[in-house]
């Protein structure tokens, strides 16, 4: 299962570089300090320009699960929203990763921002497992697509097979839970 259909509104898995994105907002799996370093912030960087953590050090640092939004630079989004993930092993991990996701979709409500896309927020260098990564993020998103009219897609952009493969297992299980609920509550 690539999609899920939530209040009209989408819930999708894709495989791509997340900075090469044509979405009007990407999130940052960004560190407390909002530097940007490697992976997805990397790749943010390298395609996106200086301007970007130029804003960023205007802001930070930030706590771990808050999150903050800065312009595209020259990506082709034209927000960026950078979460603070947490390292796994630091405590309370579940749901600091589960407010990182909720802060960056209240932001894109806020904001009235339609597509945004995130990444495997911790599971690089933070060390995030990627199976329960999945689970949190994609319940977090499919609950705030049920109660709000912003956005109106959410992306889940993995950028190697196994995590794409992972979340596509969770994403199947979720949507099982839903129709189950749905059943039940006579939908």
């Amino acid at each position: 299962m690539e999609e899920l259909v939530i209040n009209g509104n989408k819930l999708r898995l894709i495989k791509e570089n997340i900075a090469l994105l044509d979405v009007e907002a990407i999130v940052n799996a960004a560190n407390r300090s909002l530097i940007l370093g490697a992976g997805v912030a990397g790749a943010i960087r390298s395609f996106g320009g200086t301007t970007i953590q130029e804003e960023c050090n205007k802001i930070g640092p930030i706590e771990v699960g808050e999150a903050v939004i800065t312009g595209g630079g020259n990506l082709k989004a034209e927000y960026i929203i950078h979460a603070a993930g947490p390292v796994y092993g630091e405590g309370d991990e579940a749901n600091k990763l589960a407010r990182a996701t909720l802060n960056s979709l209240k932001i894109s409500n806020k904001k009235e921002i339609k597509s945004i896309a995130f990444p495997a927020i911790s599971t690089g260098i933070f060390h995030f497992p990627l199976q329960k990564c999945s689970e949190i993020m994609l319940k977090v998103a499919a609950e705030f697509l049920r109660n709000n009219e912003y956005p109106k897609e959410i992306i889940f952009c993995l950028y190697k097979d196994k995590a794409y493969s992972i979340f596509e297992n969770s994403l199947e299980k979720l949507a099982k839970i839903i129709q189950d609920k749905e059943h039940l509550n006579g939908k």
